[in-house]
């Protein structure tokens, strides 16, 4: 089965028994019960089928657990601070994870079902009530690291996760061994101290999570922290020594960086109109989060930019249909211009 997944694309692949992530449910329980996933209500709404394999599927006995290097072939933070240009997160760069990890997916589980005939399997990546993280830990795929994130020995933090529940008896792998030692580089680096403590994340806080998850204004407090990132943050994932590992040779060609995701530039993306943005995210997971979302977040990269010259564009917007763009318009006016009151 190794030697297929690869064959398909896949970095890594193992197997976990359907109930060998124990904690995860209880540990996501408190999560929810803290408050720490802000607007992902559906997390909460299918936090019992989340919690274990068996809570989505009763007949599920082992858990195949993938991942799909998306190691970058440059400094994820290279383009940092770059006033007039936006920071996208290496992982939205290139083709769209969810149809490129499925459809492997897809491919691996025909293979399997040709192999075994009679067994009953469904396939994930991502959009479904799935803990992939405890269970590619489980799986012997790496540890989750003190950033909650998985961690790959070989890969780095550059995996996309998928899995397949299967109704097979499968020999477990050897769980992954957390080797994050007394290494805190993540949670120094967070620009809004997103993490409480090790191993915990309030997703509120969370640069990806305001980016991308969040859709009314970003609190004020966060705005200058979010610099130019327009869709996501690598800066905890970055960091992580284990990085100095991964292979970027390794990564899945869909996910090499298109050229206008590399280096956007803000006058562009605050010019962009519905069916613009459609046009230019067609095929990405940039284009989940809408015209809106992303016309805010260039508006705060803007604001944080230094460049007065996007002052026009941002005047327009800040008569723009959507209250969170004129919101976020009428701040970056103001940080550009001082002696302009915000709107």
């Amino acid at each position: 089965m190794r030697a297929e997944a690869l064959a398909l694309g896949f970095a890594d692949i193992g197997v976990a028994r359907a109930d060998a992530a124990p904690l995860a449910g209880a540990r996501l329980r408190q999560w929810l019960d803290e408050g720490r996933h802000g607007e992902m209500i559906w997390m909460e709404e299918r936090a019992a089928q989340r919690g274990a394999p068996v809570g989505l599927w009763p007949e599920v006995k082992s858990v195949i657990a993938l991942g799909m290097s998306y190691a970058p072939g440059r400094d994820p933070l290279a383009l940092a601070g770059e006033g007039d240009l936006g920071w996208i997160s290496v992982y939205a760069q290139g083709g769209d994870y969810h149809d490129v990890v499925k459809r492997a997916l897809k491919a691996l589980a025909r293979w399997i079902v040709a192999e075994a005939p009679g067994s009953d399997l469904k396939v994930f990546v991502d959009t479904a009530p799935v803990m992939e993280k405890p269970l590619a830990e489980a799986a012997g795929l790496g540890w989750q690291g003190k950033h909650t994130n998985l961690v790959s020995r070989t890969h780095g933090s550059w995996l996309f996760l998928g899995a397949i529940y299967t109704t097979l008896d499968l020999a477990p792998s050897r769980a992954g061994d957390n080797r994050c030692g007394s290494c805190d580089a993540c949670q120094r680096a967070c620009p809004t101290d997103a993490f409480p403590a090790p191993y915990r994340l309030d997703a509120r806080r969370c640069i990806s999570y305001l980016t991308i998850e969040h859709k009314g204004p970003v609190p004020e407090e966060f705005r200058a922290a979010l610099g130019n990132r327009i869709y996501g943050c690598d800066d905890c994932l970055a960091v992580c020594p284990w990085n100095k590992f991964a292979d970027a040779a390794a990564a899945n060609r869909a996910f090499l960086p298109r050229a206008e995701f590399a280096a956007p530039a803000l006058a562009e993306l605050l010019a962009l109109d519905d069916a613009g943005f459609r046009q230019v995210f067609a095929g990405s997971p940039i284009k989940r989060i809408g015209r809106d979302r992303m016309v805010r977040n260039a508006a705060y990269a803007a604001g944080n930019s230094g460049d007065a010259a996007l002052v026009p564009l941002l005047e327009v917007l800040s008569n723009d249909s959507s209250e969170v763009v004129r919101d976020a318009a009428g701040w970056a006016i103001a940080r550009l211009l001082p002696a302009t009151p915000p709107r």
